[in-house]
C-alpha cells in the first residue's frame, strides 16, 4: 500500500472460518469510501480460517492483512498484535464472529470528524443496546458491567463490546497485559483521554460457538478487575509538569 491508510480495522478471530469471509464483504461495503486496511488475526485457529483469508487476499481484497498465532493467545494479545502492525491513525476493533455490525462503523468516524470535535476524544465504544445472546450470557456481562462501572467509575454501559473505535496512539500507550481489551474505557480514561459510547446493532452469532465460558470470563475478570483498579488508584497523570522558561 503506497499511502498509510486512515483506518485500520481490527479483527482477533479463532475457528471462525464459516463467519469470516461475509464479515470482510461486509466490511468492504460499509468502508468503500475510506481509506483502510483490515488486519485479521488468526489466533490459532485448528478449521481454514488461514487458508480462507490467503484466498480472499489473493482474490482483489487488496486491503487485507493477515497475521498467524501458531497457538491460542487471546484476544487482547491479538488486537496488541493487530495494533502494533497497524497503519491508520484510528484502530476500529471488531469480534470475528460477525455479531458486531460494519455498517455502524461510519457512523463513528462521522463522530471524530465532525467540527468542534474535541481533540482529546481518543475512544468511541460501542454499547450493544439490544443484546443478541442468551441469557445467560446476558446476565453475566450486566454482572460484570455493575461490578466494573462501581469499582472503576468508568461511565461505560458496556464494556465487552467488541466494536471499538480508538485512535491508535491512545492504544498503544495503554498498560498491555491478557485480557486488558475489557477494560479500554477505564484505561483510557486513566491517561485522560476522552471517551464516548455510541450505541451500535448486534446481531446473533452466524455460526460456530463461543470461544469463552461464562465462568471463564467471570473468574479471571474479577482478578484483572482488581489489578485494573489497583493500577489506576496508583495513576498520577492529574497534573503535567510545565517547562520553566530561562
Amino acid at each position: 500500500m503506497s499511502t498509510s491508510p486512515y483506518l485500520s480495522v481490527l479483527i482477533p478471530a479463532k475457528n471462525e472460518a464459516e463467519n469470516l469471509p461475509g464479515l470482510l464483504q461486509e466490511i468492504r461495503h460499509a468502508l468503500s469510501g475510506e481509506s483502510f486496511e483490515v488486519i485479521v488475526v488468526d489466533d490459532g485457529s485448528t478449521d481454514n480460517s488461514s487458508a480462507q483469508l490467503i484466498t480472499l487476499k489473493r482474490s482483489g481484497f487488496s486491503q487485507l492483512r493477515v497475521l498467524s498465532h501458531e497457538r491460542s493467545l487471546g484476544q487482547s494479545t491479538s488486537l496488541y498484535h493487530a495494533a502494533r502492525a497497524a497503519q491508520g491513525k484510528w484502530l476500529a476493533t471488531l469480534d470475528g464472529d460477525g455479531q458486531n455490525d460494519p455498517a455502524d462503523i461510519p457512523g463513528m468516524l462521522a463522530i471524530i470528524r465532525a467540527p468542534g470535535c474535541p481533540e482529546d476524544l481518543k475512544l468511541i465504544a460501542g454499547h450493544r443496546v439490544n443484546r443478541r445472546d442468551t441469557a445467560s450470557k446476558r446476565w453475566a456481562s450486566r454482572f460484570a458491567n455493575k461490578l466494573r462501572s462501581r469499582l472503576l467509575k468508568d461511565a461505560t454501559p458496556d464494556t465487552g463490546c467488541g466494536l471499538k473505535l480508538i485512535e491508535r496512539e491512545a492504544f498503544l500507550r495503554l498498560p498491555y497485559f491478557d485480557h486488558m481489551h475489557r477494560f479500554i474505557p477505564a484505561l483510557i480514561q486513566r491517561h485522560k483521554g476522552r471517551m464516548l459510547v455510541h450505541p451500535v446493532n448486534h446481531r446473533p452469532r452466524g455460526a460456530g460457538v463461543s470461544k469463552y465460558g461464562n465462568i471463564d470470563r467471570a473468574l479471571v475478570g474479577i482478578l484483572d478487575l482488581f489489578g485494573v483498579w489497583w493500577l489506576i488508584r496508583r495513576t498520577r497523570f492529574d497534573v503535567l509538569p510545565r517547562e520553566l522558561e530561562n
